[in-house]
């Protein structure tokens, strides 16, 4: 049964792991909301003080809940953990990197009328103390809209002459009782990719999603965060994601389509991973297999000679060889 339109009350996810540095900004951001009715932390057994400094933020409002973990599980985990005491109509993941700006969840919630998930366009920044400007979308879609699975799906999938949308970085208002009424949870098995495959699977469950212009979401861009230095394994887990969600029953034409093209898009990624272990142990078998479709072989072709061509300008860059002795002397 969903709340009342009108419900207003949200809970504030913050999955943490060594974020001593910013992490209280990310909870003064939460507490500043005055529909945030709990704001939970989850330290995901860090080695630093990041508990310590969640807990510096205290307004005194009661508000705050600050759990540790006693070994690390992944921000899947550590959210899931947060579930477990969110009593609010909504719930909200924000990064422990990220923060909000007065108002976003207000303004959220004037949208949240035949709505399930609640996403705004999020402002991208290259440090914490930058200022807002420059959003993930950047004009490329009109906003508001409702967007289908099948759309959003092929918004994280690089294709020729449309621009890559990236929904998968959303963090929308998600209503309780969607969860609760799918019995679903993070896939606590992803290290990459686990709010795509939660989204996918709220979707295909029936919920609506709509995306509303920048409400006050700032995300905090890194070139060593999760999914920037993902792993094989990352890859091969989220592959498998995007198996499962496909045999979900009843799945429209479209979506498995999507589906399908998300899956070589990964497939493609992960055997270039794969390539490149291959060519550094030299071993042709594990090389040819990563041929695993012609797509997939295209890709690579395109990648390895990509990587020639830039290993050739390299050769004619370097500076000519001195046959000199230091000192200066000749033959």
């Amino acid at each position: 049964m969903e709340e009342p339109e009108g419900s207003r009350t949200v809970a504030v996810l913050i999955a943490a792991y060594n974020s001593a540095a910013t992490v209280g900004r990310a909870v003064r951001s939460a507490l500043a909301q005055p529909e945030a009715l709990n704001v939970l932390v989850v330290d995901d057994a860090s080695s630093d003080d990041t508990a310590d400094a969640a807990r510096a933020m205290d307004d005194g409002s009661g508000r705050l809940v600050v759990i540790r973990q006693a070994r690390n599980g992944g921000p899947s985990a550590a959210r899931n953990r947060a579930l477990r005491h969110v009593t609010a109509d909504w719930i909200t993941v924000l990064d422990a990197d990220d923060y909000m700006l007065d108002g976003r969840l207000g303004r959220l919630l004037d949208h949240a009328a035949g709505a399930d998930l609640i996403a705004d366009d999020m402002y991208q920044v290259a440090s914490p103390d930058a200022p807002v400007g420059a959003t993930l979308l950047d004009g490329t879609l009109p906003l508001p809209t409702d967007v289908s699975l099948s759309d959003f799906i092929l918004s994280n999938v690089t294709r020729k002459r449309v621009v890559r949308k990236e929904l998968g970085f959303i963090k929308p208002l998600i209503r309780a009782s969607r969860f609760t009424g799918a019995g679903l949870r993070y896939d606590e098995s992803l290290r990459l990719g686990e709010d795509f495959d939660l989204y996918c699977r709220l979707m295909a469950a029936g919920a609506r999603l709509r995306l509303v212009p920048a409400c006050g979401y700032v995300a905090v861009t890194r070139p060593d965060s999760l999914s920037a230095r993902h792993s094989i394994h990352d890859l091969e887990q989220f592959r498998r994601a995007n198996r499962s969600i496909r045999s979900i029953p009843g799945l429209p034409p479209d979506v498995v389509a999507a589906l399908d093209a998300h899956y070589t898009s990964v497939d493609c990624r992960l055997q270039w991973r794969n390539m490149i272990e291959a060519v550094k142990s030299r071993d042709l078998r594990a090389a040819a297999r990563t041929f695993t479709s012609v797509p997939v072989g295209l890709h690579l072709a395109g990648q390895l000679l990509n990587e020639a061509a830039f290993r050739s300008s390299a050769r004619f860059r370097r500076p000519p060889v001195r046959t000199g002795t230091a000192a200066g002397g000749g033959r």
